[in-house]
C-alpha cells in the first residue's frame, strides 16, 4: 500500500462518469484523484506525467481504446495499476485487457463503493473481479492464455529462471492471495512480498498479478507450494 493516500487517475470519455466518480471518491481520506483524462492518449500522457498508482480505465474510448491504453501504460510504467471498466461484458475484450496488464475488472453498473474497494485492493497488490467477469477469468485458467512456450529444458520460457521463493509466492498469487498473506505465509516482509512480485513479472514477460495467475495456473505452478 502507499504510504499516503491512494493517487487515482481517472479514465473515460463521459465527463459525467468522470465527475460522478471523482465526487464519491473524494469522500475517502485514503484515495486521492490527482487527474482525469478524456481518451486513451490523454491517458497515457496523464499516466507519464503524473505516475498515479491507480488507473481506472474506461476500454471503449475514441483516438485510443482503453485496451491499447493500457499496454502502453504498463510497458513503460508497470507499477501502475489499472483497473478496467466496461458497459458490458465481452470475453474477447477482457481477454484483451488481461493481456495489456489490467489487474481488475469492473462493471460501469457497479456501485461507488465498489469501485473504493478494487481500488484498495489494487493499491495491497490485490485481484479484484466483478463476479461476472471472474467467470470468463476462471473459464481462461482452465483453457490456458499462453502456448506452451516450452523452452529446452521442457519448462515453459522464464519459470526456469524463477528462484525457488519465487516459485513459492507465484504459487500464492495463483490462488488469489494479497501480498501481505504471501508474506505472512513466508515469513517474509510485505515490501519482499512486493519485490518477489515484480521480480516475477519481469521474469515471465507478464504485466500483471492476472496474466501472473493465469500463467501459473495453465501450468500447474499453484500446486506447488
Amino acid at each position: 500500500m502507499p504510504d499516503g493516500p491512494i493517487r487515482i487517475l481517472l479514465v473515460d470519455d463521459h465527463a459525467m462518469v468522470r465527475r460522478g466518480m471523482r465526487d464519491f471518491l473524494s469522500l475517502d481520506d485514503d484515495i486521492e484523484v490527482v487527474g482525469e483524462a478524456s481518451d486513451g492518449l490523454e491517458a497515457v500522457e496523464r499516466a507519464t506525467e503524473l505516475r498515479p498508482d491507480i488507473v481506472v480505465m474506461d476500454l471503449m474510448m475514441p483516438n485510443l481504446d482503453g485496451i491499447d491504453a493500457t499496454s502502453r501504460i504498463k510497458a513503460s510504467l508497470p507499477e501502475i495499476e489499472v483497473i478496467a471498466l466496461t458497459s458490458f461484458i465481452e470475453e474477447a475484450r477482457v481477454v484483451a485487457a488481461i493481456e495489456a496488464g489490467a489487474s481488475g475488472f469492473l462493471l460501469k453498473d457497479a456501485e461507488a463503493d465498489e469501485l473504493a474497494a478494487a481500488i484498495r485492493a489494487a493499491a495491497a497488490g490485490e485481484m479484484h473481479l466483478d463476479p461476472a467477469i471472474a467467470g470468463i477469468v476462471a473459464r481462461r485458467m482452465r483453457d490456458g492464455v499462453r502456448g506452451d512456450g516450452a523452452g529446452g529444458n521442457g519448462e515453459p520460457d522464464g519459470i526456469g529462471s524463477l528462484t525457488a521463493r519465487e516459485r513459492d509466492v507465484l504459487a500464492r498469487v495463483a490462488r488469489g492471495l494479497p501480498n501481505r498473506q504471501i508474506a505472512d505465509d513466508l515469513g517474509i516482509t510485505e515490501r519482499t512480498a512486493r519485490t518477489h512480485v515484480s521480480n516475477i513479472l519481469a521474469k515471465l514477460g507478464l504485466a500483471s498479478r492476472t496474466q501472473a495467475a493465469l500463467f501459473a495456473v495453465q501450468h500447474g505452478l499453484d500446486r506447488e507450494a
